[in-house]
């Protein structure tokens, strides 16, 4: 009897993400953790079920781009509107102070300007994908710190313009003035889109409705709204995140858009779950075991310092105590926008592939 030999891998790693899955939900750990497990466990390092770690991270992606749309369905317009100035603020502060902490550091090693702006970049940013679904899991999106944490988010993606702009004024090559452009009104566009979502009571799209009366009609057109303003998006190069995002805000101000996140619920479990896995076959077990004193050391220090450096920016801004700690909490990691910032300065010969 023939069959596929990618059968084995999914029946491999649906098992052991299913029983990493039980097993966490058991212990009341967080599912993004069960994932990542399982992708370390099915990726090149242990079992080598699944080999091909770029299309993993390809579908993972998708994942992320779905998170996006489903949050931007949920925010609360009254609730982002009335943290916005929190959120600007505080994205901002925190930039400036993590450049300020990476400059202390750096000065006593000897690094370059170029390195220390380009290192404090690099730590200012946060995971979008792994807070929100902490957040979403633990039902936190919807309380005022879980607001504050969102608005940053969203401020951080659009940070990104200006800082890949500084980056390529600091490589030799420069920057691509056209890019630049399309950025800076790319990211204009949205704010003014958003400021106008805000604005508006609903809207109402005739043409979506005949959709309704056919399931497979409702999946496609619902993957068309998610995943046509995040291609609109990357094509303005900004962040495809970022126009899922305002995507789901888009369909949440319609008259009845309950169809859109029914039809791509399935989709957001798997995709969002593949992109974990994608993060864990990615782990380099031999280097994290040959490093760990120092990577520890420096797990802990950035942690530390990220929580200290937010709860004192929101502090700034009159949110409490309670409220600054755990949005500080949740900020403290580094994202996957770091990586990318990370990888254009390697390119640039700002740092090597060990610092």
């Amino acid at each position: 009897m023939h069959f596929d030999p990618i059968l084995p891998a999914v029946v491999g790693t649906t098992l052991i993400g299913l029983f990493l899955s039980l097993a966490f939900r058991y212990f009341k750990l967080p599912l993004v953790l069960a994932y990542i497990v399982t992708g370390l466990i099915v990726g090149p390092q242990c079992l080598g079920l699944i080999n091909d770690i770029n299309v993993i991270e390809t579908m993972g992606s998708f994942g992320v781009i779905l998170l996006l749309f489903f949050i931007g369905m949920e925010v609360s317009p009254d609730k982002l509107r009335r943290s916005w100035r929190v959120s600007i603020g505080s994205t901002g502060l925190q930039i400036v102070l993590c450049v300020a902490c990476v400059y202390l550091v750096g000065s006593l090693l000897d690094w370059s300007l170029q390195r220390i702006v380009l290192l404090g970049f690099v730590l200012s940013l946060s995971s979008t994908a792994v807070v929100l679904k902490l957040m979403q899991d633990s039902n936190e999106l919807h309380s005022e710190q879980g607001q504050h944490v969102l608005g940053v988010l969203l401020v951080q993606d659009l940070a990104v313009i200006p800082m890949v702009i500084v980056i390529g004024m600091m490589d030799e090559t420069g920057v691509q003035s056209d890019v630049i452009a399309m950025q800076v009104g790319a990211g204009i566009g949205v704010l003014l889109l958003v400021r106008w979502l805000l604005n508006q009571e609903y809207i109402e799209f005739t043409w979506l409705n005949k959709l309704k009366v056919n399931h497979e009609l409702q999946v496609f057109g619902a993957l068309l709204c998610c995943f046509g303003l995040a291609l609109l998006s990357g094509l303005m190069h900004l962040s495809t995140a970022l126009g899922a995002f305002v995507g789901g805000m888009l369909v949440a101000k319609m008259k009845d858009s309950m169809w859109i996140r029914s039809s791509l619920q399935a989709f957001h479990v798997v995709f969002i779950a593949l992109f974990f896995m994608s993060i864990g076959m990615l782990l380099n077990v031999q280097f994290i075991v040959q490093n760990s004193t120092l990577l520890i050391s420096l797990l802990l220090m950035v942690l530390v310092g990220n929580t200290l450096i937010a709860t004192f920016t929101l502090r700034l801004l009159h949110v409490s105590w309670t409220k600054s700690l755990y949005a500080a909490a949740m900020l403290a990691q580094v994202g996957e926008f770091s990586f990318i910032l990370a990888t254009l300065g390697r390119q640039s010969k700002l740092i090597s592939d060990y610092g």
